[in-house]
């Protein structure tokens, strides 16, 4: 499949369309930004990793019955996608604090929350994507309440599937963010789950395998990524 034009250039990955009106390519690039955005920096064999990342676990979540728009790998750092109508909101799974809930509640690092946290937030980097609910959901006319109870579903779903898999790899899985579109009326996942989209640490170290490798300023973040993909394709 060639791609053709470039539709979209986003903080790490970019975007073409195909001589197929309902298929795009999608290119894992080696840049990685954080402060949505403010700070960007080039790291070498992120986007190969991300990539191959993303198609695994992508097709581990697809063996569990969820939908996703992924189609075909086409070389080390671009993938063939579904062309979906994207839902502009991001949706994190907490399993434990960090991040973002660490500094909004003043909740220590590492608590395990129970049941998982779900939260919604409004896919705006000028705004810092703020946190929404159900009612700006259907305000706003984002989602209604069925679709939003979907995603709800399948969220969860995700998040014990990877969980568990992830588990076996002596990872915890501290928080996930998933973003869904529309496909032919259907609600399936969309973008990606990399390393820039989950917390990852290891079960024994506690060390920070993910994005957050950057985001703290801890180095090693290209051995990170790769000590992760040579564990799953191990699996």
């Amino acid at each position: 499949m060639k791609k053709k034009v470039e539709l979209y250039r986003g903080k790490t990955k970019t975007v073409f369309s195909t001589e197929k009106s309902d298929l795009l390519v999608m290119k894992f690039r080696d840049e990685i930004s954080s402060l949505d955005g403010v700070r960007v920096e080039k790291i070498l064999r992120k986007g190969i990793l991300n990539n191959k990342i993303n198609y695994f676990l992508m097709k581990k979540v697809e063996e569990a019955g969820v939908q996703t728009q992924i189609e075909s790998l086409l070389s080390e750092n671009e993938i063939l996608v579904k062309k979906l109508d994207m839902i502009p909101i991001e949706f994190v799974i907490r399993n434990r604090s960090a991040g973002s809930l660490v500094n909004r509640f003043g909740i220590k690092e590492g608590v395990i929350i129970h049941p998982a946290l779900f939260e919604l937030f409004l896919k705006n980097d000028s705004k810092h994507d703020p946190m929404i609910n159900e009612s700006y959901c259907e305000s706003f006319g984002l989602l209604n309440k069925k679709e939003l109870y979907k995603i709800y579903e399948l969220s969860y779903k995700i998040n014990d599937v990877l969980t568990f898999f992830f588990n076996k790899m002596n990872f915890i899985l501290v928080d996930i963010k998933l973003e869904f579109g529309l496909y032919k009326n259907q609600i399936i996942l969309g973008d990606e789950i990399s390393l820039d989209s989950i917390r990852l640490w290891d079960k024994t170290t506690l060390n920070k395998m993910d994005k957050d490798r950057f985001r703290q300023c801890l180095g090693g973040l290209i051995e990170a990524y790769e000590e992760v993909f040579m564990r799953i394709v191990k699996y």
